[in-house]
C-alpha cells in the first residue's frame, strides 16, 4: 500500500476553502499513485476545542464531498469532520474508499483535557478498522497517540498500519516523535502520524509529519510546510515481524490485572 501523508495548513473556520484547496492534494496523490490519502485532525475548520459552529451529520455537505473527492480521484481518503451528537459534537475521522462509500468512522476516545476538548466534544468508545487490499488499518487521533494499551487492540485484531491524523504543536514535538515511534514498536506495524502546519487562534504548528516501520525506524518524514509524502507500507513485513517476536502472544494481561488491583503492598 503506498499511503501519502497530506500535512496541510487550514485556513481558520473556513471548511469550504480547505476542502477546495484538499481537492488540489488529494488529486495529486493519486497520480503519484497513492492508495491512500490522509488529512490532518479536523483539517476542515483548524483544530479547536470549541468547533461545534461546523458540526453536521455523516450525510451532511462536507462529508458528501469528501467522498465525492475519494471517487473522482479513486482512492481512499482518510477526513476529519466535526460530527453533530448529543449531548456534545464529536471529533472524528472517517474512512473514506474509492467508490465513495464511508468504510470506517472514529470519534477520538481521549479528549485532550488540558485543551479543554473533554467540556465540548463527547469521546468515542469504539475501534475502526479497515482494509486497502492486502493491508489492514486502523484509526487513531492525535492525544490516543498517549494511550498504549488502544494501540494493542488494533495489533491483537491484526492491524498492520495505524494512521494518526493530529494537530501536535511545535512546543511539544520531541514527544510527538517518540510516541509514533514507540507505538510502532509497540503493535510491531506501521504508524503514520499526520499533523498539521502553521499558526491558529489556538496554537502554532511547524509540521514533521512522519511514518515509522514495524521496528520503530523512521521512514519518511515531511518538513514545517504543506507537503505530500507517499510512505511504502509492506503488510507481509509486519507479519513476518509478529511471527518471528510474539510479543502480543507474550503478553500477560490476567497478571497486569491483578497487580493493578492489589497495588503495592509492601510494607
Amino acid at each position: 500500500m503506498k499511503a501519502c501523508i497530506a500535512q496541510f495548513r487550514s485556513t481558520w473556520e473556513d471548511p469550504h476553502e480547505n476542502l477546495r484547496r484538499a481537492r488540489a492534494q488529494v488529486e495529486e496523490a493519486a497520480s503519484r499513485g497513492a492508495d491512500l490519502i490522509c488529512f490532518p485532525e479536523q483539517f476542515l475548520t483548524g483544530w479547536s476545542p470549541d468547533a461545534a459552529r461546523h458540526a453536521e451529520g455523516l450525510d451532511g455537505p462536507l462529508v458528501q464531498e469528501m467522498r465525492e473527492m475519494a471517487a473522482t480521484s479513486r482512492i481512499h481518503l482518510l477526513g476529519a469532520v466535526t460530527e453533530q451528537g448529543l449531548p456534545k459534537p464529536r471529533n472524528t475521522c472517517l474512512a473514506i474508499g474509492p467508490q465513495g462509500q464511508i468504510l470506517a468512522t472514529y470519534t477520538k476516545t481521549h479528549l485532550f483535557t488540558p485543551g479543554g476538548e473533554h467540556l465540548h466534544f463527547c469521546p468515542g468508545d469504539r475501534i475502526a478498522t479497515f482494509s486497502v487490499g492486502t493491508c489492514r488499518c486502523g484509526i487513531a487521533i492525535c492525544y490516543d497517540l498517549r494511550f498504549a494499551p488502544l494501540f494493542r487492540l488494533y495489533a491483537l485484531l491484526g492491524v498492520h498500519c495505524m494512521l494518526v491524523p493530529a494537530a501536535w504543536p511545535c512546543r511539544r514535538m520531541p514527544a510527538w516523535d517518540a510516541l509514533v515511534a514507540a507505538r510502532a514498536v509497540e503493535i510491531q506495524g506501521y504508524v503514520q502520524g499526520t499533523t498539521t502546519t502553521g499558526k491558529t487562534p489556538v496554537e502554532e504548528y511547524c509540521g514533521g509529519s512522519l511514518a515509522a516501520d514495524p521496528n520503530g525506524r523512521i521512514i519518511a518524514r515531511a518538513g514545517t510546510g504543506e507537503e505530500l509524502v507517499v510512505v511504502e507500507v509492506d503488510p507481509d513485513a509486519a507479519d513476518a515481524l509478529r511471527r518471528r517476536i510474539p510479543v502480543q502472544q507474550d503478553f500477560r494481561p490476567d497478571l497486569y490485572h491483578r497487580l493493578m488491583q492489589e497495588g503495592d503492598r509492601r510494607p
